[in-house]
């Protein structure tokens, strides 16, 4: 048997009680697990990692997700255009059909065909970008 000599430290309460325990889950003495993690720490490693993945493939991802988000940008603002669009377009119309049309009488009209548009915007989003479950009503 090696000669020893006797060493001394002074943790906590906490400590003391987390080193007996892991002690014991590895069947040693805390002297011996002490002297073990003490050896561990001693130990020459390399502490680098390799990463998962690789900065061309971090890039390529945020760029995928770059073009993904500016589709979806685009296609909101498509959207928002043939609504706008839509409600002007139906304003037009209306003047057209009817010269000199006072502003209440318009406001009426526009009110008046709000259903039909709805219907047919919800038409033209269903599936796209809405669902619907006609079993609910």
């Amino acid at each position: 048997m090696a000669e020893s000599k006797h060493a001394a430290t002074y943790p906590t309460h906490q400590q003391y009680d987390r080193w007996s325990a892991k002690a014991n889950e590895f069947g040693m003495s805390t002297s011996e697990f002490i002297e073990a993690m003490v050896e561990a720490g001693l130990k020459k490693f390399d502490a680098s990692t390799n990463p998962d993945e690789t900065n061309r493939e971090l890039r390529q991802q945020r760029d995928e997700l770059k073009q993904e988000l500016d589709r979806s940008r685009e296609r909101i603002q498509d959207l928002e255009d043939a609504v706008y669009n839509g409600e002007r377009q139906t304003i037009k119309e209306f003047v057209k059909a009817n010269p000199g049309a006072p502003y209440d009488e318009i406001i009426r009209h526009v009110m008046r065909t709000v259903p039909e548009r709805v219907t047919t915007h919800l038409d033209d989003l269903e599936g796209d970008e809405l669902l619907f479950d006609d079993n609910r009503y």
